[in-house]
């Protein structure tokens, strides 16, 4: 029988599986392929810094129309996209967040925004649950097989001429 750790790495392998990353691999291409796939825009914001100040770094807020993703700006990009990726994991596992239409912390965090309109929002802080784990998981998973993507893209001229005409070189074969 599998263990946990087992069983985490096949649900967000199978997750990513159903997901066609963009070539080449960025994270805008990834929010629009999203975007396009879900029928509904995809923003990336930087988090207000009240919410930096209450140790979130990144977020998923969902509204009826729209997707939102908050992240800290104040770090690194290379950490403010794995942040990114984090809440895509929560997006592509449909994780439930807290409830806030009726409480005060979407306003305080977003003034100008109606509380009527938020459906749930998730704060990344912690890694002990299941949705965090799932999130934080899938989030190194999309990053890896960018990896890999990217160093199989084709280079140079006649290797993106190959790739437009659906050719593989000798040595791929």
């Amino acid at each position: 029988m599998p263990n946990k750790y087992a069983r985490l790495h096949q649900r967000c392998q199978s997750a990513l599986d159903q997901l066609s990353l963009p070539r080449p691999f960025t994270i805008d291409a990834l929010c629009q392929e999203l975007s396009a796939q879900r029928r509904r825009p995809l923003h990336l914001h930087p988090l207000p810094e009240q919410a930096a100040r209450n140790s979130i770094c990144g977020m998923w807020l969902a509204t009826k129309t729209d997707d939102h993703i908050f992240f800290e700006k104040r770090t690194s990009r290379v950490h403010q996209e794995h942040i990114v990726l984090h809440e895509i994991g929560h997006m592509l596992f449909d994780h439930r967040g807290t409830d806030l239409g009726h409480g005060e912390v979407p306003q305080v965090l977003f003034p100008d925004l109606n509380p009527q309109l938020v459906q749930q929002v998730l704060g990344r802080a912690s890694y002990t649950n299941r949705q965090e784990q799932e999130a934080e998981m899938l989030a190194s998973l999309l990053r890896i097989r960018a990896s890999q993507s990217a160093a199989r893209a084709p280079h140079g001229v006649l290797g993106r001429l190959e790739a437009a005409l659906g050719a593989r070189a000798a040595d791929e074969r």
